[in-house]
């Protein structure tokens, strides 16, 4: 909960929705969600979209008895990019945070972010790289992945994790629908383009979140190495394409 002064003795109370993407997450779900839950406020929601797990993924969720909870079965294609973007689709909140299903918050991540969203739309984060035990592999990924800063940079090769972002209703607005091509555009790439295009952005080079890595993660954690040069051009004019439309949306 962001309390936002206007003028003097008035506040107004802004609600927050963090939109996280399940699939067969039932080993770390219950772990993630408690440590995004104690920093919620009771007018806050965290919205779940399940891309139809077939293990206790959502025996698990709904075994936190919280109704600030609320499930949506994704039923757009298959995949983490329209998932994400199903959960986004639900939210009510006027801060939007983002989370994988199988990390872990830092105590002060909301508090942190909120702090800089009162001048900015759109704020990313560091985060700690961390094994199944949430031990540290790399204390910094911001480090890890010479990740830089700026359009130009993230243009070329976004290495930022949609995990670690947070941003205002307005950049929502603009970001949706997704592209039709999330083959190519995936969910976090495109919000971050978009913001930096047409918002103001701002970094935290502070660790908010243990960004786990495992062999049954369903995104690629920023690491698009593979694909071909052929598709990594295709992939930059789609975006530009997709940029200039949403331009005069």
């Amino acid at each position: 909960m962001l309390l936002l002064e206007i003028p003097v003795n008035i506040k107004v109370i802004l609600m927050i929705s963090v939109c996280i993407a399940t699939y067969n997450g039932e080993l770390y779900i219950k772990q993630q969600l408690l440590s995004i839950l104690c920093q919620l406020e009771s007018n806050d929601e965290l919205i779940v979209s399940d891309d139809h797990s077939t293990d206790n993924t959502l025996d698990a969720i709904n075994s936190l008895k919280d109704n600030r909870i609320k499930i949506y079965i994704n039923e757009k294609e298959k995949g983490y990019t329209r998932n994400f973007e199903n959960a986004l689709e639900k939210a009510s909140g006027d801060i939007i945070f983002l989370s994988d299903q199988d990390d872990v918050w830092m105590d002060n991540k909301v508090k942190k972010s909120l702090i800089l969203l009162k001048d900015n739309d759109f704020v990313v984060s560091d985060a700690q790289v961390v094994d199944n035990d949430l031990k540290i592999l790399d204390k910094s990924n911001f480090e890890l992945r010479d990740v830089k800063h700026g359009f130009f940079n993230n243009f070329i090769k976004c290495r930022y994790l949609g995990a670690c972002y947070a941003f205002n209703k307005k950049v929502l607005k603009k970001s949706l629908p997704f592209p039709k091509t999330s083959e190519y555009i995936p969910h976090d790439y495109w919000l971050y383009m978009v913001a930096i295009n047409f918002f103001k952005v701002a970094v935290i080079n502070e660790q908010l979140i243990k960004y786990r890595r495992h062999n049954l993660n369903t995104s690629s954690g920023g690491d698009k190495s593979s694909n071909s040069l052929a598709k990594k051009i295709k992939i930059r004019v789609c975006l530009l394409q997709q940029l200039f439309k949403r331009f005069f949306k």
